[in-house]
């Protein structure tokens, strides 16, 4: 309900119900309950819930019991099939029109229950994936600390399901759906400042459906849908040109489909349909479950014999503490992760199963491995000997890093007598990584580290990246640190491991954020940085709320902070590095919201003069690549300053280009401030709750930036250098193009060039550029 009549107010009416009155008296709405007298009272109690009682003490109503756009902890979402009741959570219209919006978050009917985003209540948006009794197993972020404040109650008598919350950690947390469709878990510590523990759609594959029936989503990837084994593209046409909604259909028919009227018996091994296997999923949509820990027969092979005895089962998923689910409609909606996730059985004919095949690529695999990491093994062997005639150091707590058969990095203390002399931890490290610099590095213990994170609480995290979490911790002497923590089983590994490392300790620039040191420990690698006290850019400036702390002068100030320390990268430092992950989430924000770029994983130096390569590793955040980038795998400096242009459009904005889309016009978030700025409409790009607070000539500046930046053609965009005169001088600079590639199209890769010579500005400052493509 919209309501905006500044003399309303709300009271108890003489009929003891709550009632809100406009300025002429009227009732504009009512609690509308049978109250016996009226001496009722109204109270807010500690947990946020607004409750009505009667002068029994007897509760008459509760706001709890009538949900908006936020769910506090122990508060129902759910319904009751006998009464007809169900709580489900409702987005505003916009972020200043409070009626009813068009996004529902509620739980699904089926068992076991998953949590839906519903748009106009019935499309699906997001889903969880099937509640297992202490998680949603399609959000594999619920740690074992995390879940732990979940429940689901699902009364089958009683025909009702209630799903709630609760952090004992936390005295204040409130889980909300804005009026965009975003789902956002929010915490606060001890009341102080809130910070964005966990949001949803976060990527172009956390929305429903995004690679279509028997379609696989991986956010990774460049192309981030593929066909299950034994698919195809529906249509090729769609495919290729990025709309894979459409889905895929199977390749060959399948035993069961050839002929209804064979029975079981006349199946044999040269004939019979299989399963083959995927993993970490978040399974498909529309399951059924057929067999649960309760039941005798409950093994994963009596799920295998469940499904193949049925020609409707397309596929079937054994998981831990929910039992056997399969599926007979269209496989939808499966996500594949970098950790976590359950593995999927999808049903396919024999002659799609290729059976040994993989057996002998995979021994022969194993025999090189082997004898690769026996040479490894002896050549490291005699270096350690070598390394051991060296200096030795008198130390306490001192690491010993070796690296074991299976690549893991093994960590022991070794003590002769009261001193330990061995080895200095540097020295061991510089065994793993190499010859370089490390003298501004430090080691530090584990134990440290466990202390000053409370052994990596839940009320320490940070946040979530693609290295694995971030930890806020507290050493000793009471400096602030933040801990990043890789993840087993991380899209990251060694390499970004190494490269952050080695990157960061050898730059030092303002806008670029400091490491401290490092920590190995068996499977445990751990990163130590300065701490961000305001945390990354995107938990202000996607925010409803936080984001109106980012008046103009603070967007405009980040914007030249991350330039400059862009050409820090590409021109000012002795190493020219490329960072290849530039976005919202990787710049910090410091005491004094200053920006400092972070996350160098993934980063790249480039030898010399050299000023374009390629990998086939195609590594990033999709919305942020460059086409060339994303297409065909090549970067430079350019690649970085497409991300950069995206970068301060979605400042601008406070809208997010991975997920905006005019779907009337079929305009994605580039194009569509292209248009704005083509028609003389700049500002209206501005985020509204800038109010008319800016500068309309470096607003309309940095759109035009933004938008010379984002361009197709790499040899088009500004170097980092035209970029941070243009910011700070007035020029006058040449049209943009309009951005084709977008998130909806793809990329037509243009002729190569050896050379391209360009002039940007037409001022009397004019600047020539000679680079590759």
């Amino acid at each position: 309900m919209k309501f905006s009549d500044t003399l309303a107010s709300l009271r108890i009416g003489s009929n003891g119900n709550l009632e809100l009155i406009d300025g002429e008296q009227n009732s504009v709405w009512s609690t509308n309950i049978s109250a016996s007298s009226n001496s009722s009272s109204a109270v807010i109690l500690d947990t946020g819930n607004f409750v009505l009682r009667d002068d029994a003490g007897v509760d008459l109503w509760e706001s709890f019991n009538f949900p908006c756009d936020t769910l506090l902890p122990s508060q129902l979402l759910g319904y009751d099939s006998k009464s007809g009741k169900r709580q489900f959570l409702t987005s505003w219209k916009s972020e200043s029109d409070p009626s009813t919006g068009k996004y529902l978050v509620g739980l699904s009917p089926q068992t076991p229950s998953q949590v839906f985003i519903w748009i106009n209540g019935s499309t699906p948006h997001w889903r969880s994936g099937p509640w297992d009794k202490s998680k949603f197993i399609g959000v594999p972020s619920m740690d074992d600390r995390y879940r732990s404040g979940f429940s689901l109650d699902d009364n089958v008598i009683k025909g009702s399901k209630h799903f709630s919350y609760s952090f004992f950690d936390y005295t204040i947390s409130y889980f909300s759906i804005s009026s965009e469709g975003i789902a956002d878990l929010m915490l606060s510590e001890s009341g102080k400042n809130w910070f964005l523990n966990w949001e949803t759609p976060y990527n172009p594959c956390d929305n429903y459906g995004a690679c279509g029936p028997f379609g696989v989503c991986k956010a990774s990837e460049s192309h981030i849908c593929k066909c299950l084994k034994g698919y195809v593209p529906k249509s090729d046409d769609e495919w290729s040109n990025g709309n894979w909604t459409g889905g895929c259909v199977r390749q060959t028919k399948l035993f069961c489909d050839s002929d209804t009227s064979k029975s079981v018996s006349t199946r044999t091994k040269e004939n019979d349909d299989g399963f083959w296997k995927i993993i970490r999923l978040k399974v498909p949509d529309s399951h059924e479950l057929v067999l649960t820990p309760l039941d005798a027969e409950n093994t994963p092979d009596d799920c295998k014999i469940r499904c193949l005895n049925n020609c409707s089962c397309l596929a079937y998923a054994f998981v831990n503490k929910i039992g056997c689910l399969v599926w007979s409609k269209d496989l939808i909606d499966i996500q594949q992760f970098s950790s976590g996730g359950d593995d999927l059985y999808v049903r396919l004919a024999h002659a799609e199963l290729g059976e040994g095949k993989p057996i002998k690529l995979t021994a022969s695999l194993i025999a090189v491995c082997s004898v690769s990491i026996l040479v490894a093994i002896v050549f490291g062997w005699h270096r350690l000997r070598a390394n051991r005639k060296s200096k030795r150091i008198r130390c306490e707590g001192c690491l010993k890093i070796t690296v074991t058969e299976s690549g893991h990095i093994k960590t022991t203390q070794q003590h002769f007598g009261s001193t330990n002399t061995f080895q200095s931890s540097r020295d061991a490290l510089r065994e793993y990584i190499g010859k370089h610099d490390l003298s501004e590095l430090l080691i530090y213990d584990f134990d440290t580290i466990l202390i000053a994170t409370k052994n990596f609480s839940i009320i320490n995290k940070l946040g979530q990246g693609g290295f694995g979490p971030v930890y806020k911790g507290m050493l000793e002497e009471g400096k602030e640190i933040a801990v990043k923590r890789l993840s087993s089983s991380s899209g990251q590994g060694i390499d970004e491991f190494k490269n952050e490392m080695l990157l960061i300790s050898n730059l030092q620039h303002k806008n670029l954020v400091r490491i401290m040191g490092c920590c190995i420990k068996e499977d445990e690698k751990l990163l130590i940085y300065e701490f961000m006290p305001n945390k990354s850019l995107d938990t202000f400036l996607f925010d409803p709320t936080r984001r109106a702390v980012l008046d103009w002068d603070r967007r405009f100030n980040i914007i030249q902070g991350v330039a400059r320390g862009l050409l820090y990268l590409h021109h000012d430092s002795y190493l020219k590095v490329i960072h290849r992950d530039l976005k919202v989430s990787n710049i910090l924000l410091d005491e004094k919201m200053n920006p400092k770029i972070s996350d160098f994983g993934l980063a790249r130096i480039v030898e010399g003069t050299l000023n374009l390569e390629s990998t086939l590793k195609v590594v990033g955040t999709r919305g942020y690549m460059s086409p060339e980038y994303a297409m065909a795998g090549i970067f430079s400096e350019k690649s970085d300053v497409y991300s950069f242009g995206v970068l301060i459009l979605e400042i601008i904005s406070s809208k997010k280009n991975t997920s905006f889309c005019l779907y009337d016009q079929q305009l994605g978030f580039l194009a569509y401030a292209w248009n704005l700025w083509n028609e003389g409409r700049g500002l209206e790009l501005v985020d509204e709750v800038l109010g008319d607070s800016y500068s309309s000539s470096q607003v309309m500046k940095c759109v035009h930036i933004g938008l010379l930046c984002v361009q197709d053609s790499a040899a088009d965009r500004p170097t980092m250098g035209d970029i941070v005169l243009m910011l700070s001088s007035d020029t006058d600079c040449p049209k943009p193009k309009l951005p084709v590639f977008t998130i909806q199209n793809t990329f037509s890769h243009p002729q190569p060039q050896l050379q391209y010579e360009k002039t940007f500005c037409t001022n009397e400052a004019t600047i020539t550029v000679i680079e590759g493509r």
